[in-house]
């Protein structure tokens, strides 16, 4: 088999050129890191989960009208994606108050916000994904204000979304982070959430008990990841219910 174009390689993910022009070829890898890299291991089978997880949520998305770059799952690891030009933002939707934000306003891990809030994140590692208001965004061309209020919009909708999934399999949607890019119809710019839906994005606590079933676990060392992501695919129906995690999932094709 001919050597793919490797595009780009981040923490959790591999791009490759895609068999078609205007494609990429997304490869989930088994990395887990924390702190911007500070901490780093492998988890097998973390990718596999993430692909089929992040498969579920971007066909749902797709179902309701929300644009997405996910094109279809090519297999245990990857997906095929329609290349996009990513807005250098993680955009923020927190429901309850936890991990940074609880920090900086010395508020109790897991309090309900009044409403859900939007945040944005400049996205640098080596500068720590500061916070950005909106009038820098603006100010330093990464979106218009047009960009910003669809941006709002469509991350609102995720979050309802995310949100009655969730809750609906006894989990509690805290907070995530999804990326926006523009792909070109034409002329003419359209905005689709990108990137990945995972609970390496999410943070996700059990409703009856508060169990952490995200990248938390690994950030505070508090057990097997791969349990984490296996019970939360479990709960959706990515995995049969009678499956615990293995080191190489077996999943529902």
């Amino acid at each position: 088999m001919a050597r793919r174009k490797l595009i780009y390689e981040g923490k959790a993910k591999i791009l490759y050129e895609g068999p078609e022009p205007g494609t990429y070829v997304q490869y989930f890898k088994d990395d887990a890191t924390a702190g911007n890299g500070a901490k780093k291991d492998v988890i097998e089978g973390k990718g596999v989960l993430n692909n089929r997880l992040s498969e579920y949520f971007m066909v749902g998305l797709g179902n309701i009208g929300i644009p997405t770059h996910f094109i279809r799952r090519l297999n245990m690891r990857e997906q095929l994606i329609r290349q996009v030009e990513i807005i250098p933002l993680e955009v923020i939707v927190r429901n309850f108050a936890a991990g940074s934000m609880a920090k900086r306003l010395g508020m109790e891990e897991g309090a309900a916000l009044p409403r859900p809030i939007v945040e944005f994140s400049y996205k640098d590692d080596k500068l720590g994904d500061p916070l950005v208001p909106e009038e820098y965004i603006i100010a330093f061309g990464w979106a218009s204000q047009q960009d910003m209020d669809d941006i709002v919009s469509m991350a609102l909708r995720v979050n309802d979304f995310m949100s009655g999934v969730m809750y609906g399999v006894g989990i509690k949607l805290i907070d995530f982070k999804i990326e926006i890019g523009r792909v070109w119809d034409n002329e003419f710019p359209r905005l689709v959430v990108a990137d990945e839906i995972s609970p390496d994005c999410c943070r996700l606590w059990d409703i009856e008990t508060g169990q952490k079933l995200d990248k938390d676990v690994f950030r505070q060392d508090l057990g097997n990841l791969a349990d984490a992501y296996t019970e939360v695919a479990r709960r959706l129906g990515v995995l049969p219910s009678n499956v615990t995690h293995r080191p190489k999932p077996t999943l529902i094709n």
